[in-house]
């Protein structure tokens, strides 16, 4: 059974900084792509990160480029997201996603709010 369990988010204050991480469990971990993506109330669905198979080639999206950086740990099977300069527009649950060209999985995500 496919598993990813996204867990570090939380309440932080504008300009702070969160980890995120997501553990896969079921799949073989360097087979699939690894993104986070986000969505706010109301909002649709909006990429935030891309990481290889391997760990290189590395994509965000505009809002978070230069404040999010994505990684990950194949001997945790697990991936990151560290954000920092955190901001309120950040606001939104954030979904583990794990993809190749066979298969596309998702995570029941964790809720970041950036407030003062």
């Amino acid at each position: 059974q496919v598993q990813l369990v996204e867990s570090g988010g939380g309440l932080v204050q504008p300009g702070g900084s969160l980890i995120l991480s997501c553990a896969a469990s079921g799949v073989t971990f360097s087979s699939y792509f690894m993104n986070w993506y986000r969505q706010a109330p109301g909002k649709e669905r909006e990429f935030v990160a891309r990481i290889g198979r391997t760990g290189g080639g590395t994509d965000y999206g505009d809002s978070v480029k230069g404040r999010f950086t994505i990684s990950r740990d194949s001997a945790k099977n697990t991936v990151y997201l560290q954000m920092s300069s955190l901001k309120p527009d950040d606001t939104a649950r954030y979904y583990c996603n794990a993809h190749n060209v066979k298969y596309d999985f998702w995570g029941q995500g964790t809720q970041v709010t950036v407030s003062s």
